[in-house]
């Protein structure tokens, strides 16, 4: 079952632009003013993605100077991907087995 730490997760990925917020900081830390750049969102509609996405402990953040940048947390989804795994596994025993509950 996917722990309350995985729905968390898994519900901040869910939004499209979250998903291309965590795509691009796969690839490079960047701050918000490059991912205004990357995705043509508003700052202020960023910013509240960003807040969800650290809350949930998907990103992290370092100042540098004036600017703050975002940093995918890769632990997050290695957690959510083993969780994804046990699920997948499961299901292809169940079906492998044709495992029923009666009723």
């Amino acid at each position: 079952m996917v722990t309350s730490v995985g729905s968390d997760v898994l519900r901040a990925l869910a939004d499209p632009l979250r998903w291309q917020i965590v795509t691009l900081l796969a690839r490079e830390s960047l701050c918000t003013t490059h991912l205004v750049e990357e995705t043509g969102a508003r700052q202020t509609n960023l910013s509240n993605h960003l807040k969800v996405l650290r809350e949930a402990g998907v990103v992290e953040t370092e100042p540098c100077g004036r600017w703050t940048y975002y940093r995918l947390k890769p632990q997050a989804l290695s957690g959510l991907g083993a969780e994804l795994t046990r699920l997948s596994v499961a299901a292809e025993e169940t079906a492998d087995t044709g495992r029923t509950r009666p009723c």
